[in-house]
C-alpha cells in the first residue's frame, strides 16, 4: 500500500516516514473502529458480509444482482447464496425483472429496513458513549476531522479494484 501511495503522492516517488506511518495508523484505527462497531446485538447474528449486503439494498433501493455484486465487490455466486440466506430470514426478497425473467432484482423487506435502523441506532449510541468519554480536545479534533474523513471515504469509494 505504501508503495502505491508513494507513487500517487510524491514526485520523488517516496513518502516521508511520518506520512507512511500516519497512513498506516489511520487505516488501522478505521479498521478497528469498524470491526468493533460491527459486533452489535441488534444485528441478529448476521455476518459482516450479510449486514453489508442488506444495508446496501436498503440504502440504494431495488438493485439488480449484477449491480449489487459490483457495489459489494463480491463474486456473483457468493452473492447469490447470501441473498438466498437473507431472503430465508425475511430481510430481502428477490423479484424477477419484468424485462428479463432470468435476471433478478433484490428488494429490502420492511423487516430488513427495521433491522438496519436498529443496528444504526445501536452503533450510533455505542459510538456516542465512547466519544463522550474522551477529553474535550479529543472530541473537538474528531468533529473537525469528520468532513475530511467523509471526503476520503467518497474518494476511496470511487476507485474500482
Amino acid at each position: 500500500m505504501n508503495a502505491r501511495l508513494a507513487t500517487d503522492v510524491g514526485a520523488a516517488g517516496e513518502l516521508e516516514a511520518f506520512d507512511a506511518e500516519a497512513a498506516d495508523r489511520l487505516r488501522a484505527a478505521i479498521g478497528k473502529l469498524s470491526r468493533r462497531l460491527r459486533t452489535t446485538v441488534a444485528s441478529g447474528g448476521l455476518t459482516p458480509s450479510q449486514t453489508s449486503v442488506l444495508f446496501t439494498v436498503v440504502r440504494r433501493g431495488p438493485l439488480g444482482l449484477s449491480e449489487l455484486a459490483e457495489v459489494e465487490a463480491m463474486n456473483p455466486t457468493m452473492l447469490s447464496r447470501m441473498t438466498a440466506q437473507l431472503g430465508e430470514l425475511g430481510l430481502i426478497r428477490r423479484e424477477p425483472r419484468p424485462d428479463d425473467r432470468r435476471a433478478a432484482t433484490v428488494v429490502a423487506t420492511a423487516a430488513g429496513r427495521r433491522l438496519r435502523q436498529r443496528v444504526h441506532i445501536e452503533r450510533a449510541r455505542v459510538l456516542s458513549e465512547y466519544v463522550h468519554g474522551l477529553e474535550e480536545a479529543e472530541r473537538d479534533a474528531l468533529l473537525r476531522a469528520i468532513p475530511a474523513l467523509e471526503v476520503l471515504a467518497g474518494r476511496l469509494g470511487e476507485r474500482r479494484p
